[in-house]
């Protein structure tokens, strides 16, 4: 059976969804009991409860009132009959902000296996979209 790509293209759409109501069990419904989460700074957290527990507090403290926004799929791309990765883009505002600075847009690349006939993350990684410029700023500062 060949899957809508439309089915997974919704995935980030719902992780948004939770994370913009501040529900970390929304915004892991669709990771595998066993996925990963990697998140910007490179910190794995094994498994859908892991992220769950990690993720909520942050809701309820420095994240509270953040949105995810200019949400965009770049593309989705069945690899095997059970195994697609999607790759999004998307900014982050804080409490109170319109627009995301250029240091808050990110991308991710999701790694999903169809399991009992339901997609879910096996792995996403997080990425800050930065660019050489600002990373050389920011190494600059560093060593001054």
């Amino acid at each position: 059976m060949t899957p809508s790509l439309g089915t997974l293209r919704a995935v980030p759409a719902r992780m948004i969804e939770g994370w913009n109501r501040g529900d970390a069990v929304a915004f892991a419904a669709d990771f595998a009991p066993d996925g990963e989460l990697i998140d910007f700074e490179g910190t794995v957290h094994k498994g859908r409860d892991t992220v769950i527990a990690c993720q909520q507090p942050l809701f309820d403290t420095v994240l509270k009132g953040s949105r995810l926004v200019r949400s965009q799929v770049e593309f989705v791309r069945l690899v095997a009959p059970d195994f697609a990765v999607i790759h999004h883009r998307f900014g982050m505002t804080m409490a109170g902000e319109e627009e995301p600075p250029p240091s808050r847009y990110f991308l991710q690349l999701f790694a999903m296996v169809r399991q009992d006939g339901r997609w879910e993350i096996a792995t996403l990684q997080n990425a800050r979209l930065v660019s050489l410029e600002s990373a050389m700023a920011l190494d600059a500062q560093a060593t001054a």
